[in-house]
């Protein structure tokens, strides 16, 4: 059977919930439609220690405050997962769980949602599947000889399961380093990055960040020079765990290897390190194989679009997947404008 409905959201993390409060502000009829089982999007996967960047009120979806939590400044993930869920239940948000969505197809003048659990037909779609299903790994030689243990940022959870070991890090960015930070102390750590790690001024953290996102958007859309943005403040936020961690000298980068070996990594000098475990934060790509037969993926896997709007396919939105659909977007405290942007644009269409 065939549901239908104006509006289908796919993905019912933070950015499909914000997408949810603004549709529901302008009446219009809609459904999300997540592959998790639980509220909380990717927030209920990521590793023991993770930490917000922002306080709680500077890390809050549109329309509610995240509440602190008690004897922290920067939130954790579980706190984050909490607050989702309350704000899903407090918007009375219509989402429905453990739907897998694995096409959508033009139907003339409705999109198809193809999903495990039958299909639904919608005047428009906004895409909120974010990047945590799609870990990148990069092509270094030697990756498939190793013998030891290879994980992604996403499959890291403390440092106890590792415990005593010789662990890589790779990467220079905020999950390598707050990843290297919690392991420094536990395990033999060799933590390697692209270029010398760039900490950011240690007063800075997810609102400064945010504001520089924005500065940066409405520069490019005045036609002034691009400042750079995040970029040019640095690549590591300086998190209290990671501050402790560089003060004290624990975290100390090495330059990146060219090849993995049976048993460790190796340098282009010659020298090497052995390792038992490596673990990749390398990043991750946007998760849009659902939009495969529409044929709208251009350069880096992504979807051409004006702010949310996908230019070959106006009845689609993208949002959540980083600046290129709207200056930190990814973010909880940079999604609601975006989200209200596409709700507005959707409307119209639909009352056209």
């Amino acid at each position: 059977m065939t549901r239908r409905t104006d509006v289908v959201v796919i993905g019912g993390g933070q950015s499909g919930l914000a997408a949810g409060y603004h549709l529901r502000r302008l009446g219009i009829e809609f459904v999300i439609l997540d592959a998790q089982e639980a509220p909380g999007g990717a927030w209920q996967h990521t590793w023991d220690s993770l930490r917000l960047f922002s306080p709680a009120a500077y890390s809050s979806l549109p329309g509610r405050l995240m509440p602190p939590q008690p004897g922290e400044v920067y939130p954790d993930a579980q706190h984050v997962v909490s607050y989702l869920a309350d704000y899903e239940k407090r918007y009375e948000l219509p989402v429905e769980r453990g739907v897998s969505v694995g096409a959508v197809q033009c139907d003339g003048s409705f999109l198809q949602v193809e999903t495990d659990c039958g299909a639904w037909q919608a005047r428009a779609v906004i895409s909120a599947t974010g990047t945590w299903t799609r870990p990148f790994l990069p092509a270094v030689p030697g990756r498939r000889e190793f013998q030891g243990r290879q994980l992604h940022t996403v499959q890291y959870r403390n440092p106890e399961e590792l415990a005593g070991q010789r662990v890589v890090v790779v990467g220079g960015g905020n999950s390598g380093a707050q990843i290297a930070a919690d392991l420094a102390g536990n395990v033999d750590l060799t933590w390697v990055t692209q270029r010398p790690p760039r900490y950011l001024a240690d007063d800075i953290d997810g609102r400064a960040l945010f504001d520089a996102a924005t500065a940066r958007r409405r520069a490019l859309d005045a036609g002034r020079t691009d400042n750079g943005g995040v970029a040019s403040l640095g690549d590591i936020v300086a998190v209290p765990p990671v501050r402790e961690a560089r003060d004290v000298g624990l975290l100390t980068a090495r330059p990146m290897f060219d090849r993995l070996t049976e048993d460790g990594v190796a340098w282009p000098d010659g020298t090497s390190a052995p390792a038992d475990t490596i673990i990749w934060c390398t990043g991750f790509r946007p998760a849009l194989a659902h939009f495969a037969g529409l044929r709208l993926r251009g350069t880096r896997g992504h979807i051409a679009t004006i702010g949310t709007r996908s230019i070959d396919e106006p009845r689609l939105h993208l949002l959540g997947y980083g600046d290129w659909t709207g200056p930190a977007s990814a973010t909880l405290i940079g999604v609601g404008r975006p989200a209200r942007e596409a709700a507005r644009e959707i409307a119209g269409l639909i009352r056209s």
